[in-house]
């Protein structure tokens, strides 16, 4: 499986376009090589650069398995979770110091979760424990000038 976007390389910059200083949309993104015994996907972008520790950006799942292309500016259609700001959504890169790394991460998953709208990313990782097929990664970097 694999996780890309046309707008930036892996660790390669995301454009400001996709972050605080640019519209706050999230960019397009591209899942190939899904298995295809996959029931559901997870898609969770975080920093794990923030000062906070860990920062949530984008947390959906329960994604339907033949979701190959996320649209710039949309949601894949799935359940939301909760990302750090407490919201569901995406939320866009807005780094205090210095450059982040921004990892995005899908998961194929041989079941559907049994989580509620709004679920954190760690309740999230904990049901999905023992169910992933696969995972492919994404890091975008960012830095406000």
């Amino acid at each position: 499986m694999e996780l890309f976007s046309d707008m930036f390389d892996n660790n390669g910059k995301i454009p400001s376009k996709y972050t605080c200083d640019g519209t706050e949309i999230s960019p397009p993104l591209t899942i190939d090589d899904i298995p295809t015994e996959t029931i559901s996907l997870v898609l969770i972008m975080d920093d794990p650069d923030a000062s906070v520790g860990v920062w949530d950006h984008w947390i959906v799942f329960n994604v339907p398995p033949e979701t190959e292309e996320i649209e710039e500016g949309t949601e894949p259609q799935g359940t939301p979770g909760k990302n750090s700001w407490g919201k569901a959504g995406y939320g866009a890169p807005c780094p205090a110091d210095g450059e982040h790394g921004y990892v995005f991460t899908v998961y194929a998953l041989d079941v559907k979760l049994e989580l509620q709208e709004g679920a954190t990313k760690q309740q999230i990782l904990d049901s999905m424990d023992s169910h992933i097929i696969e995972e492919a990664q994404l890091i975008g970097k960012y830095e406000r000038q």
